[in-house]
């Protein structure tokens, strides 16, 4: 999913910002135009790698080919652990610091973040997903990231698969009439419906939904709709989930929990660069 149309893309505008006035005025007015460095991007928190490709392309495009992975995209790595060693002109790789830290620091937070769900859920069939809950203008990034923690993505984009939520429900006038509408109109799409009861459960399944979001429902709600669904479609739990009931949740026996914080809450994870050697060149 992550293409190199969408690295060169990301990276570009990521540097259009930091050169929105033209030059980086810090380094050229205190670092002389021949001076080279080597580096290391090494992590300060322990966690999961993600955003080297975009750490990568920031570097080449601005001049810096000499670059070693030490640790690629999902890695588990230590507080300490290096990540990527770089060596060239002083000024080009200062001019990359920043983009390509914030691409490492914040996809690597949500990795991180995505493999403590999964970690904590271990052992069942539930499978952590996320949501459309991104960042404007950085969902098939966020949504790699949570590839790279060990969660799947749900949709990409509202044309991969119709979900019928509580508004579509009321503007079609009820749940049959929306399912209908979507196998009509969408024969060969997945038609997902989110139901608040599990009356409503049972009129989806009715419909002939192939997955039912179950919102905001007690664990107890949840093992009730598995049991009476009973395999007829795919179960996802979400809404107001949290690590802590993670594991009750999948016990349940749905087959998916719904995380919408993997993308809009993850902390980033803590990345710097330090220069080990530096010259005049």
């Amino acid at each position: 999913m992550l293409t190199q149309s969408i690295i060169n893309s990301a990276v570009t505008r990521a540097l259009e910002e930091d050169l929105a006035g033209g030059e980086d005025v810090t380094s050229v007015a205190t670092i002389s135009e021949q001076h080279i460095s080597q580096g290391q991007f090494r992590a300060r928190k322990s966690g999961v790698v993600a955003g080297i490709p975009l750490a990568i392309e920031t570097l080449n495009k601005c001049g810096i080919t000499n670059i070693q992975i030490i640790n690629d995209d999902g890695s588990h790595i230590n507080s300490g652990d290096i990540l990527l060693q770089v060596s060239g002109n002083t000024r080009s790789i200062l001019l990359a610091e920043r983009t390509a830290l914030n691409f490492l620091c914040h996809l690597s937070g949500i990795a991180t973040l995505t493999a403590k769900w999964v970690k904590v859920i271990a052992g069942t069939q539930a499978v952590i997903r996320d949501t459309r809950k991104t960042t404007p203008g950085l969902r098939v990034l966020e949504k790699y990231a949570v590839q790279m923690g060990g969660g799947e993505n749900h949709r990409m984009s509202l044309s991969d698969a119709a979900l019928i939520k509580d508004n579509h429900i009321a503007a079609a006038g009820d749940i049959a009439q929306a399912v209908a509408a979507v196998a009509q109109r969408f024969p060969n799409l997945e038609v997902e419906v989110e139901v608040d009861t599990l009356e409503q459960l049972t009129v989806a399944l009715a419909a002939g939904a192939q997955l039912i979001l179950l919102d905001n429902m007690t664990p107890e709600q949840c093992q009730q709709a598995v049991k009476i669904t009973n395999g007829r479609a795919k179960l996802e739990a979400s809404g107001g989930l949290t690590l802590e009931s993670a594991r009750e949740y999948a016990e349940t026996g749905v087959d998916y929990l719904a995380v919408g914080a993997l993308t809009h809450s993850a902390p980033i994870l803590d990345i710097g660069l330090d220069f080990y050697e530096s010259s005049k060149g």
